[in-house]
């Protein structure tokens, strides 16, 4: 599969350890890296942060059964980038429109955090995938991990773009524009970092942009 880890990829041994620990503990878990959503053609790759536990590492899509999905998927579809029911399972029929959906590091880490070098580690598959998607017009970046992850692969200094909600950074060498949001985790939206409504005029000026 294009621009993803193999299943069972050994580049990152503290994520080797957490995911041979789950596999003992939810053995009909997918339990491996997960590959990204959508298709290489779509203009918009929207990056988050790395897979939950009992989210895509359990279904193995991106943001699949975790509270970020719950808040993403519902607003993709409703501003026409997604068709179908989203019902928290990879085979639900669920479809996005231009959109592709990745993460940071393509393996669920303990305690939902990444080490600095396990994002500069699954960084080359970032880096394929970007290459591969011909169209792309927009990177979406969930939270500050991924918004350095990306500026990283494309070799661009962090301290030129600062993370800001809503912010737009033109990439002029790459010809793309990276929006910046805040990620739709269940902490965000909890503590009202984030409302429904802040992430809906991010995806707004995506649709003005496309």
């Amino acid at each position: 599969m294009c621009c993803s880890p193999q299943k069972n990829c050994s580049l990152c041994p503290r994520l080797v350890e957490f995911r041979t620990e789950n596999i003992k503990k939810f053995p009909s878990y997918y339990n491996a890296p997960v590959p990204s959503f959508g298709h290489l053609d779509a203009k918009v790759l929207i990056v988050g942060l790395a897979p939950g536990l009992n989210g895509a590492n359990k279904t193995g899509r991106p943001f699949t059964n975790d509270y970020a999905g719950d808040i993403l998927y519902p607003v993709l579809e409703k501003f026409e980038l997604a068709r179908g029911n989203y019902a928290k399972t990879a085979d639900d029929g669920f479809e996005l429109i231009n959109v592709r959906i990745s993460n940071s590091v393509r393996c669920v880490p303990p305690q939902n955090k990444v080490t600095t070098e396990e994002v500069k580690t699954c960084g080359q598959f970032l880096t394929k995938e970007i290459a591969a998607m011909k169209n792309l017009k927009i990177i979406l970046t969930l939270g500050s991990v991924a918004h350095n992850a990306v500026l990283g692969v494309l070799g661009y200094k962090k301290a030129a773009f600062k993370f800001a909600h809503g912010a737009i950074h033109h990439l002029d060498k790459h010809d793309l524009i990276m929006v910046n949001s805040y990620h739709t985790s269940r902490y965000n939206i909890n503590t009202g970092v984030l409302t429904q409504k802040m992430f809906e005029d991010v995806i707004k000026k995506i649709k003005a942009l496309l």
